[in-house]
């Protein structure tokens, strides 16, 4: 690559660089996030209740946004949705980027937290929900006090995979622009020369998060399962979240459904 003799004391140096434009990061990984759990509870409803139109719509989403590269989907979205919008007399020119990055992102992640939403509460027990019907409690109880524990509970140890995915994929948005840890390291690396010593910095960096926040997350998985048997299907889902992917997991919610 015509760069200098690798250094590793570069590495050390690059370091609290990187992580003085880390807040854009967690700024992108959080907005996405709280965009996307928004967006994916809204698209499950429809195919949960069942409803005609919206639930082909809702499929239709989740079809594009997990059938089609990200990095695809913020090209459309930076370069296409302020012409769409043009159309209707809106000026989005001035629009920071970043909107455009956590918008692309938020949807994306919304595709599949609906699916994760979808699968958790099919996974609770339908017996449970009718006797508490026969107790007397409304839907919105039986939802409230039964459904959504338990649903958390078998949603959380996947939305965990989900989040350090999230924050692995916003490294492609310094492809638009943004300087999130990985536009500075692409600057850091073009200014010295020293590419490898720039991207194994990146690496110790994004090693270092993802495992901050996958021991977080734990702690609250652990939490959130401490009143649940062993042997109970919310048990034995979490007992495979190291081994399974998303995909994965969501298939071993609708097999223990049906097997219920």
């Amino acid at each position: 690559m015509g760069g200098h003799p690798f250094d590793i004391s570069y590495v050390f140096e690059f370091i609290p660089k990187l992580l003085s434009t880390l807040n854009i990061t967690l700024l992108i990984v959080a907005g996405s996030l709280l965009t996307g759990i928004l967006v994916g509870f809204l698209v499950a409803l429809p195919r949960l209740y069942h409803i005609p139109i919206l639930e082909r719509l809702s499929q239709v989403y989740i079809s594009f946004f997990r059938g089609t590269p990200i990095l695809i989907q913020l090209f459309l979205f930076y370069y296409g949705l302020p012409e769409l919008v043009k159309l209707a007399g809106v000026d989005m020119s001035k629009t920071p980027v970043l909107v455009f990055v956590i918008l692309t992102y938020g949807l994306h992640t919304g595709a599949y937290v609906s699916e994760l939403i979808r699968a958790s509460v099919m996974a609770v027990d339908r017996g449970q929900v009718e006797a508490a019907y026969s107790m007397g409690m409304t839907g919105y109880q039986a939802f409230v006090r039964i459904v959504l524990p338990q649903a958390v509970a078998i949603g959380v140890p996947v939305l965990s995979n989900l989040i350090i995915a999230l924050l692995k994929d916003t490294s492609l948005a310094f492809t638009l622009g943004v300087m999130d840890i990985t536009g500075k390291a692409e600057t850091l690396g073009t200014l010295t020369q020293h590419f490898i010593e720039t991207y194994l910095a990146l690496a110790l960096v994004y090693l270092v998060i993802s495992f901050t926040l996958e021991k977080l997350l734990l702690l609250a998985e652990r939490r959130l399962l401490r009143h649940e048997r062993p042997d109970s299907p919310v048990r034995r889902t979490y007992g495979l979240r190291k081994y399974l992917s998303f995909r994965q997991v969501t298939r071993e919610l609708d097999t223990n459904k049906g097997g219920a």
